[in-house]
């Protein structure tokens, strides 16, 4: 199991999300903005953090430069969810560090896929072989 925290104002995609993903066995804290997202990184390190790109109080790609410029929470990887589709607004967000960057809507099931292809690329990175979470 991991913890995923997932950082966005739209609280029917969030929930989607969080349920998608207690579902397949991650354990979610969701929070409204960018500032509240670095907020929860004081109190517990996600193994994973989605992102919003439009936010209130701090966008996205703010969070982001913030996460990115600390080096206590710089290899935390960062999945962008957006609506923001321009060859240049993907392309910041990769300078910017992401790890994957998704458009808006999405289905549930792809964004399962590619979280546990991303954390499963890290516990190797880490030395930690172990199988991913099934599914099902």
């Amino acid at each position: 199991m991991s913890y995923i925290l997932v950082a966005d104002d739209d609280e029917i995609l969030s929930e989607m999300v969080r349920h998608r993903l207690v579902t397949v066995g991650h354990e979610v804290h969701t929070v409204e903005d960018g500032e509240q997202c670095l907020e929860a990184l004081q109190t517990r390190t996600p193994d994973a953090i989605l992102l919003d790109a439009m936010m209130p109080v701090r966008s996205g790609m703010e969070t982001l430069i913030a996460l990115k410029s600390d080096p206590v929470h710089a290899r935390i990887p960062v999945i962008m969810m957006t609506s923001r589709r321009s060859q240049e607004d993907v392309l910041a967000a990769l300078r910017a560090g992401v790890a994957d960057y998704m458009t808006k809507p999405f289905s549930p099931e792809d964004l399962a896929l590619r979280i546990e292809g991303l954390l499963a690329r890290n516990r190797f990175v880490a030395g930690d072989v172990r199988m991913p979470h099934s599914l099902h």
